[in-house]
């Protein structure tokens, strides 16, 4: 059984616990604080279990020449780097107040911390869990020391090989245990052929010990909704309240509409997933009673007769009789009394017949 631990004040994931979905609003709030609240309002309002951010200290993960970088893509928010990723850029006092609404309406709320300084101010935010963006995860002393500040961790594994997600386990699970691994391919919407849901798979089979997730940049609920039917135990999507805003992430984000969808889907397909044992339900019971066939003579058999297989066939009988799986039990067992063609073959109509199997 996959390692259980609690990710949110009583919500716990991995085993058979729900899938954990986070609506990860990252930077889809165009710099704006009410916007924010909205978004946080409208995750809620969804039914996804957690409303995630994503907290830069920009001098901390860029270099001076990265900030100063031109930039003049249709999605900028000004003429160099810095200055677009400053105007995205919330304050630490704008943090806590979206901590404090999210914990008004009651929903987890955390944020990825994308520089070691980030995660610095969100473990004095006192946030439930650490999320590791892709691009840090192969930031091994990033890793080690936010392993170290004893917080859950959520880490995703877009651009990163095998080899690598390896070695990550290797220096996390000494140091913290209640980590998540997330299948994750980092393209801006992400095409179908490049999701490779089968490394859920075999993240299962090689980290046995953790639960696994599913972070996914692709367009539609379908996937995800797979994802979480491979077994997926955290599920993390990007949103929006409108895929025409500037901004690289939008086309790939869900609206409000699809975010409830797949909230709706995923736990559907929880209550599908059910029992690994098969058997006979309840439920099928009128189906079988109206349906269900039984032994019935092909031929009048006189009393005395043993029975031979050329003497029986199977049809939907009144009244129910053996059903057809007893039929080679019945080859050379003596009738005690006439059967009528077409008549069904039941029990008492049998010398000394014993089953465990009646209809």
């Amino acid at each position: 059984m996959p390692l259980e631990f609690q990710l949110c004040p009583g919500r716990a994931i991995g085993g058979d616990h729900p899938c954990f979905i986070i609506a990860e609003i990252g930077q889809n709030h165009q710099g704006d604080l009410q916007i924010a609240k909205k978004m946080i309002k409208m995750v809620k309002e969804c039914g996804a279990d957690c409303a995630k951010f994503q907290k830069s200290e920009l001098e901390h993960k860029f270099n001076k020449k990265a900030l100063e970088r031109p930039y003049t893509s249709k999605h900028s928010w000004g003429k160099t780097y810095g200055d677009h990723k400053r105007h995205l850029e919330f304050s630490q006092d704008q943090y806590r107040e979206l901590q404090k609404y999210a914990k008004e309406i009651g929903i987890c709320f955390t944020a990825s911390g994308m520089d070691e300084m980030a995660v610095e101010f969100l473990h004095e935010l006192d946030v439930p869990f650490f999320k590791v963006g892709s691009g840090d995860t192969n930031n091994l002393p990033y890793l080690e020391k936010t392993a170290k500040k004893g917080r859950p961790m959520i880490i995703s594994s877009g651009m990163q090989s095998m080899d690598t997600m390896r070695r990550v386990y290797q220096i996390v699970k000494p140091l913290n245990p209640n980590f998540c691994f997330l299948q994750c391919t980092s393209a801006y919407p992400l095409e179908p052929e490049d999701v490779n849901l089968r490394v859920i798979k075999t993240y299962q089979t090689e980290f046995p010990d953790i639960p696994i997730g599913y972070s996914g940049h692709e367009t539609g609920i379908v996937i995800t909704v797979a994802a979480v039917a491979m077994g997926a135990k955290v599920v993390e999507r990007h949103v929006t309240l409108d895929k025409s805003w500037k901004g690289n992430d939008h086309q790939a984000s869900l609206e409000q509409k699809e975010l409830a969808e797949l909230v709706r889907a995923i736990r559907t397909v929880e209550k599908a997933m059910g029992s690994p044992v098969k058997r006979s339900l309840p439920c099928e019971t009128a189906c079988h009673d109206k349906l269900g066939k039984s032994v019935v003579a092909k031929v009048p058999i006189p009393a005395g007769t043993v029975l031979t297989l050329k003497m029986l066939t199977v049809k939907v009988a009144e009244p129910h009789g053996f059903p057809p799986e007893e039929i080679f039990n019945l080859e050379g067992k003596m009738v005690k009394r006439e059967i009528a063609e077409d008549e069904t073959v039941t029990e008492e109509a049998i010398e000394s017949y014993n089953t465990k199997t009646k209809c």
